[in-house]
């Protein structure tokens, strides 16, 4: 019986958190990966199908070049390709006035206008394919404003938007498009903010939990689209640190 080629899965944000459970559970279940990261030093993982690029996603100024290269890199190798995860994100949380107009901007960039960018550059690849997905981490927050929030949701209901109307265009073409909506996941995302998901087991969503949904969308028959996902912890509790 002639083996099968492994399919790749390209993931950004892959370094940590939710992008790092994709990349390890992606791998168990058979998949080549090429993970996209800032930084890959506190992520090593050694795996005979995993290569990594270092990239920074909010480098708007150098991204569409980088990323083109990834690009033709894959065309020229001809393995197939089987999804495009937009995951890399960041969190800037405050009142409105008390975030200085470079975090404004590093969180539109990275979390929306770096997925455009690299969807964009991807796309004209993924539609050779016999049958791709693209998905989105988004969040809880691209379905309703929060305090302190607002730059934020803004980031995340940009990219909700973007992936509606892009799995309108992509529908004929064998492109599926899905948008994953966690609510609090226990990550690193945290590290840097003065708040985070309460201590019991039910206060947050685990990244393996999200890795699973993603198998579950890549996986499932090809007229089949998820359009949306949204994951909560079954009880919202956020305590200061």
């Amino acid at each position: 019986m002639t083996e099968l080629p492994r399919q790749l899965v390209v993931v950004t944000g892959a370094s940590s958190g939710i992008g790092l459970a994709m990349v390890r559970l992606l791998l168990d279940e058979g998949y080549s990966v090429l993970g996209i990261a800032k930084d890959f030093h506190s992520a090593s993982i050694d795996h005979e199908h995993y290569t990594t690029h270092t990239l920074d996603m909010a480098d708007l100024d150098n991204l569409p070049a980088a990323i083109g290269v990834i690009v033709r890199e894959l065309e020229q190798s001809e393995m197939p390709i089987k999804a495009l995860v937009n995951n890399a994100g960041i969190g800037k949380m405050g009142y409105l006035e008390q975030l200085s107009v470079e975090d404004i901007r590093l969180v539109m960039d990275t979390n929306f206008i770096s997925h455009a960018i690299v969807t964009k550059t991807f796309l004209p690849l993924l539609k050779k394919q016999v049958q791709a997905d693209i998905l989105f981490t988004g969040s809880e927050a691209a379905l309703k404003g929060a305090r302190q929030g607002s730059v934020y949701c803004a980031s995340k209901f940009a990219i909700r938007g973007f992936s509606q109307a892009l799995r309108e265009e992509c529908g004929k073409s064998g492109v599926r498009v899905t948008l994953i909506n966690p609510g609090a996941v226990r990550t690193p995302f945290f590290d840097e903010l003065h708040f985070e998901p309460g201590a019991a087991q039910d206060n947050a969503i685990e990244p393996e939990d999200i890795a699973k949904v993603l198998i579950s969308v890549i996986q499932a028959r090809a007229g089949t689209v998820f359009d949306e996902i949204t994951m909560s912890p079954l009880n919202h509790v956020w305590q200061r640190k």
